[in-house]
């Protein structure tokens, strides 16, 4: 698949493309990258099997991880929203691996987050009901694994626009807000809330940095960097799902807003009227566009 800029405003950007593949993020240029890739969970996904033997699932996460190593700046952060473990088709240590494979690249692991999703009411698969013989037990939690490339301590010191409160609350490992409905993420599968790279953004990086998410989906980390006045990038295979991003951005994140604006100042501005020679009496309205 030949990639596209599918959408470039300002200081945001939506490629349209594989991740793998992909030559339009130079190396060494991203502050912060927030992402969850797929589950391989078997959703169903447009342009991408989520189902696939866990072994090829590990080897392509490792090819997409070592991607984003080389995107990162030494002082470069990844927040990777994954799994703790899963027990469809086998039970799997999914944070385990991951944090194995992303050292064995290079990453350095700093500490990991507990998201409480509070979702256990989905929950459909017990194992061997009111028995010993072979329960399942399922944490109703999802991990944000903070990863970083060289050097934990950023170089330059940058505006923060965290709060005190917000600092003292999110430093803590264990956060709890709900999930994202399909429904209010224009019907994208699997989209995280905008609250999860929000926190990440403003806890981990300053104003005016570089946020990527190699799996952009709905677009909820570039709504977040929008909001928070950082440049984003997102990476998305699937054409609709670049667009379901697009739309959220302008819904959500206002992204024409002060062109809107302007566009009203504008149309406010004195109107100057003439008479043609042909019929004095007749009024024209003499209406420059720039």
């Amino acid at each position: 698949m030949k990639g596209e800029v599918f959408f470039n405003h300002e200081k945001l950007k939506i490629i349209c493309e594989d991740v793998l593949s992909t030559d339009k993020i130079p190396k060494n240029s991203v502050d912060l990258i927030v992402t969850s890739p797929p589950y391989n969970v078997d959703i169903k996904y447009n342009s991408h099997n989520d189902k696939i033997n866990y072994e090829k699932y590990l080897e392509f996460s490792h090819k997409w991880l070592s991607r984003c190593f080389e995107w990162l700046k030494d002082d470069g952060r990844l927040c990777l929203n994954i799994l703790l473990d899963k027990n469809k088709d086998g039970q799997q240590s999914v944070g385990a691996d991951f944090t194995t494979i992303a050292k064995k690249i290079g990453y350095k692991y700093h500490s990991t987050i507990i998201w409480n999703e509070g979702n256990i009411s989905r929950r459909t698969a017990w194992g061997s009901w009111l028995s010993a013989s072979a329960p399942y037990v399922i944490a109703p939690v999802e991990l944000i694994l903070i990863l970083y490339k060289q050097d934990w301590k950023k170089k330059e010191k940058k505006e923060s626009d965290i709060t005190r409160q917000e600092f003292m609350d999110w430093t803590n490992g264990l956060w709890t807000f709900q999930g994202q409905s399909k429904k209010g993420a224009g019907g994208h599968p699997a989209p995280f809330p905008i609250e999860l790279p929000r926190r990440c953004i403003k806890l981990f990086s300053f104003v005016g940095d570089v946020v990527l998410d190699p799996f952009m989906g709905s677009g909820s980390t570039l709504i977040a960097a929008a909001n928070n006045n950082r440049k984003s990038i997102g990476i998305d295979v699937d054409k609709e799902y670049c667009a379901i991003a697009k739309k959220r951005l302008i819904a959500e994140a206002n992204i024409f807003e002060k062109k809107l604006h302007e566009m009203k100042v504008e149309k406010e501005k004195p109107i100057t009227r003439k008479r043609t020679d042909s019929n004095p009496t007749q009024k024209l309205l003499d209406v420059t566009v720039n």
